[in-house]
């Protein structure tokens, strides 16, 4: 059992788009560290999704961290565009057609904490060289470009294996776990290393109050894992 506590960001990606705002303010009645929006251009991932102005919208709605997630083949044209609309934290992937160094300076200049992500195929070699100056290392276990994907536990290894480079170098860097988190995912991926936990589809649905679940998954993240 791990003693580091797992947070709760909600993805908006699976709540109803019609009533956007309800969905931020029900998430964070019951209680999420921060809200998670999947920014997809249809050319880095099929799907598209949400702009600036979607962010700006529901930035308002409550006082939580925004983490804007750009599933983007050129995220250095964006980065900008979505630090002005209020996200405090800009994920870009190691993958996308941009230098991540150069985006990762853009953001930082922005004035918005940096991060990471990379999909489940790619190895974790692709973003040591980047551990010591973003502030989220986000591990995809679905494919990405759409939500309600089964979770992947064969990257569960490059999980432990960036946690102990990142425990290795002595940063206090979280690592995110990004797909098919739920009350059966939740403990394995906290215990790989895992401590930001972004949940859609377990979450949102639920009808009602989001607490008991939001609840049940931290209790679950802290179970003993056999």
């Amino acid at each position: 059992m791990s003693s580091r506590p797992a947070q709760i960001s909600a993805s908006l990606l699976n709540a109803d788009f019609a009533r956007l705002g309800d969905e931020v303010r029900r998430a964070v009645d019951g209680g999420v560290d921060s809200i998670h929006l999947d920014v997809m251009d249809g050319h880095f991932v099929e799907n598209l999704t949400i702009g600036p102005v979607v962010i700006e919208a529901v930035r308002r709605m409550a006082s939580v961290p925004y983490h804007a997630h750009l599933m983007v083949s050129q995220p250095l044209r964006l980065a900008r565009s979505f630090a002005d609309a209020g996200s405090d934290l800009i994920v870009a992937h190691v993958e996308a057609d941009d230098d991540p160094a150069e985006v990762i300076d853009a953001i930082h200049g922005h004035g918005r904490a940096a991060g990471l992500a990379l999909n489940p195929e790619t190895p974790a070699e692709a973003v040591l060289p980047y551990l010591d100056t973003i502030d989220l290392l986000l591990v995809m276990t679905v494919h990405p470009g759409r939500g309600g994907q089964a979770f992947l536990s064969e990257v569960l290894p490059k999980l432990s294996q960036l946690r102990e480079e990142i425990d290795r170098r002595g940063l206090s860097l979280p690592i995110g776990v990004d797909g098919g988190v739920n009350l059966d995912t939740i403990g394995p991926a906290h215990a790989a290393g895992g401590d930001v936990m972004v949940v859609g589809s377990a979450l949102y649905r639920e009808a009602g109050e989001l607490a008991p679940i939001v609840q049940a998954l931290r209790a679950a993240a802290t179970r003993v894992v056999a």
